[in-house]
């Protein structure tokens, strides 16, 4: 399941994306978007350590995007807020289990090509497929 954290942060890209004339204030996407500012300044301060976002400082600062919004997935966005999606235990890398039914556990394929298709479903979609605007993209500086 996506927690409120990856479904914010999803939010927050797009907002900060559909504003590229400047630094955009987390209050502003707050407003926007609804949701905590508080809550806001951890999933940005995630989104920053993810490399994904950058932080400008100061009283005109605010967040931009690291890149343009045509080279995000939605999958790379999901992995900095959520981890790495592992369906089930068994095939989480972060956390390696070493199950004892591996060998011959009749219902591993089964997991290992639902891993497959949500991680290539979340990999095959952009940032920029889930903006309003169709804005010239060649003017980020990034």
């Amino acid at each position: 399941m996506i927690s409120t954290k990856g479904r914010y942060a999803l939010r927050t890209m797009i907002d900060i994306a559909e504003h590229p004339n400047g630094p955009v204030t987390l209050k502003d996407v707050a407003e926007r978007q609804a949701i905590s500012k508080k809550y806001l300044e951890i999933i940005c301060k995630m989104l920053v350590e993810g490399g994904l976002l950058v932080g400008l400082p100061g009283k005109y600062g605010g967040y931009r995007l690291a890149k343009a919004p045509e080279d995000y997935s939605i999958y790379e966005i999901l992995r900095v807020t959520e981890g790495n999606l592992a369906t089930v235990s068994c095939l989480d890398p972060d956390k390696p289990y070493d199950c004892p039914r591996k060998d011959f556990c009749r219902t591993l394929p089964l997991w290992e090509e639902y891993d497959r298709l949500v991680h290539d479903f979340f990999k095959s979609k952009k940032l920029s497929d889930y903006m309003e605007n169709d804005g010239d993209w060649t003017q980020w500086s990034i």
